[in-house]
């Protein structure tokens, strides 16, 4: 793990640097929101980082990489494209009128310090499979990674098209989405997040040491369960959406499976 170290002090300070600029941006815009747009490309860029300081890298530094570009590429589309407009998350609107003349550095390191921390880490798999020098050739890890790669990202993809396409339709205004891949997951695009990084994390096991890097895909899971993801935002719904308790009883959180049947 020693070619990694090298590795880590790059993308970490040209993570910093990433998030320190984006701050600077969103003081001028007064739209915090920008983060959330710029996340997946952060992910993007420390493998891009991760890349360009490793010698000579290796066919599966190259597949991480494209991988990697894949899925923050088309996130970080989606998300540009779903809150053109919008104007600044509520999230962080309320951030601004709770801490006022101070939101400014607030939000310095409670939401772009920290983003940029949390991003360093999750990508620790994506780092590693980059700048590990061995095994050079592809294996059959490295084929379990990619697989479990395309099936997240499918989740993901085809979920939020189904849910763009649901809302789109004036017909479903207030009503709760429980057609396609909804029927069996609350969040399929959470789902299949949490599956793209374990995917990742397959990649890293076949290197030298690469299981150290658990900690990244286990906590983009925890996050995605229990602090941004599915917990913050069904609070949310639950006040809304009056049906949603009954698409609650019948429909796994996370983990896919058939709709239960209910009277």
């Amino acid at each position: 793990m020693s070619a990694l170290l090298p590795v880590l002090g790059a993308t970490l300070a040209a993570t910093a640097a990433l998030f320190f600029a984006l701050w600077l941006v969103s003081l001028a815009l007064r739209d915090a929101s920008i983060v959330d747009v710029f996340w997946g490309l952060a992910f993007v860029g420390i493998a891009a980082t991760a890349w360009a300081v490793t010698p000579a890298p290796s066919a599966r530094a190259t597949v991480a990489l494209a991988l990697v570009a894949l899925w923050g590429g088309r996130l970080a589309a989606y998300l540009a494209w779903r809150n053109w407009g919008q104007g600044e998350d509520f999230r962080y609107q309320a951030m601004r009128r709770h801490h006022g003349a101070r939101f400014p550095w607030v939000s310095l390191y409670t939401v772009f310090g920290l983003q940029a921390a949390l991003a360093w880490i999750v990508s620790l798999p994506v780092q590693a499979a980059i700048a590990s020098p061995g095994p050079a050739g592809l294996g059959a890890l490295d084929a379990v990674g990619v697989a479990l790669f395309a099936i997240g990202l499918g989740f993901e993809t085809v979920g939020d098209l189904q849910l763009a396409r649901f809302k789109a339709d004036p017909a479903n205004r207030g009503k709760v989405m429980d057609r396609g891949l909804w029927a069996w997951t609350r969040h399929p695009n959470y789902f299949g997040d949490a599956v793209v990084w374990w995917g990742l994390f397959a990649l890293a096991c076949a290197t030298p040491g690469g299981w150290i890097t658990a900690l990244g895909p286990a906590l983009m899971t925890f996050l995605l369960l229990r602090v941004s993801g599915v917990a913050l935002l069904e609070r949310s719904i639950r006040k809304r959406r009056p049906d949603y308790e009954a698409y609650v009883r019948r429909t796994s959180a996370f983990f896919p499976r058939p709709p239960k049947r209910t009277p």
